[in-house]
């Protein structure tokens, strides 16, 4: 620590010198301000007993108290892979992953769908540089999951999961994965917070103009960036409590990432793993999004809400339906659908063989017709 110590003793007593004392004061305040000097300065009738000291600089010891996430990092580190999209024998897209389970001599591993689609060959790298070719055994596109088996005699840590349904928002959660590129950030470890729990976000698949499907999905302000798609989002005890899968890229917007909850996440690769049919349904129908010109066409209300019928397969469900080209979607079972992607989120919570209530509007009036879905082909 270091100090100056200026003692001003005034010699004699008066309101004209307690003036001067407090512009002097002041004006001394303003000239070293820029080089730390703090001046402590007091007043009382009997002033002349007093002092006036000047600091010019103050160290403070600090304690830092958080003592950091290695040991959780630590506990994942292992488990966390890169995953390598190779076509026609060049890499062509890369993204991260994590060990979900081992049965046997088989590892299962979890990343997105979007990180291996249109890939010929999957490759895995671990953090020890050693590399695996891995089959894919089950994908979704709407719930953008991603199912890896990889057979080795070797041992391999499996991550260990968590849950998000007793999570609060605020708790510490981390992202482990390979951003931007693969060759220089892999492992990269970002932190953050639960930002949100079960928030519904409208994505958009194949380039579409209008948003395709709705994602369930918790929000996080721990950096996620292209190449994060697939890794783990861990809490603060390392375990993984989400699938990191997407952020906005809105001008503006910063620290808004996405992850899958890792009980969606599990529950299709259980049933992938299990050999289970995880096919989605299917109504059978062409629609659109409402646009001022297709009510015009259709001749609907300002107010009414609802998905328009399009067109209608050729042996489909909804051909054996009482739906016509034209009608206006506007709930299932019960629920309102505003849009496509509304319709389809809420769809794809049925499975084949399963039997649903349509809502629609024809012609000023609203029905109802059932309807049983069918495998997607």
């Amino acid at each position: 620590m270091e100090t100056e110590n200026n003692v001003v003793e005034p010699k004699k007593k008066g309101s004209g010198l307690k003036i001067f004392l407090v512009i002097l004061a002041i004006v001394c305040s303003f000239a070293a301000g820029a080089g730390g000097l703090l001046l402590f300065f007091k007043l009382s009738p009997d002033f002349a007993s007093q002092t006036v000291t000047n600091v010019t600089k103050t160290e403070k010891e600090v304690t830092v108290v958080d003592s950091g996430i290695a040991d959780a990092v630590e506990k994942i580190y292992d488990s966390v892979i890169v995953v390598e999209n190779y076509y026609g024998g060049s890499l062509y897209a890369t993204g991260s992953g994590f060990v979900y389970k081992k049965e046997d001599n088989k590892y299962y591993l979890l990343t997105n769908h979007h990180v291996i689609s249109g890939g010929q060959e999957i490759k895995v790298v671990f953090p020890n540089e050693k590399s695996y070719t891995v089959t894919v055994i089950g994908s979704d596109q709407y719930a953008d999951i991603a199912v890896l088996e990889l057979t080795t005699d070797s041992e391999i840590p499996v991550a260990e999961i968590g849950e998000t349904e007793n999570m609060r928002l605020g708790d510490t959660v981390f992202a482990i994965g390979s951003p931007v590129n693969s060759g220089v950030y892999s492992w990269s470890v970002t932190r953050g917070i639960l930002s949100g729990k079960d928030r519904e976000i409208a994505v958009k698949l194949n380039s579409s103009y209008t948003n395709d499907y709705i994602m369930h999905v918790i929000q996080t302000d721990a950096a996620i960036n292209s190449g994060n798609s697939g890794g783990p989002l861990c809490n603060g005890n390392g375990e993984v409590v989400g699938l990191v899968n997407m952020k906005l890229k809105t001008t503006g917007v910063e620290g808004m990432g996405f992850a899958i909850p890792i009980e969606d996440a599990a529950k299709y690769a259980d049933a992938v793993i299990k050999g289970e049919d995880v096919s989605r349904p299917q109504i059978g129908i062409y629609m659109a999004d409402l646009t001022s010109s297709i009510m015009n066409q259709y001749d609907l209300p300002d107010d009414i809400q609802g998905v328009i019928v399009t067109g209608i397969d050729e042996g489909s469900p909804a051909e054996k339906s009482d739906l016509k080209i034209g009608d206006l979607i506007l709930a299932i079972n019960g629920t309102k659908v505003k849009s496509k992607a509304e319709l389809k989120y809420q769809l794809y919570k049925y499975n084949p063989g399963d039997t649903i209530s349509v809502s629609y509007y024809r012609e000023g009036s609203e029905y109802k017709t059932n309807i049983t879905l069918t495998k997607k082909s």
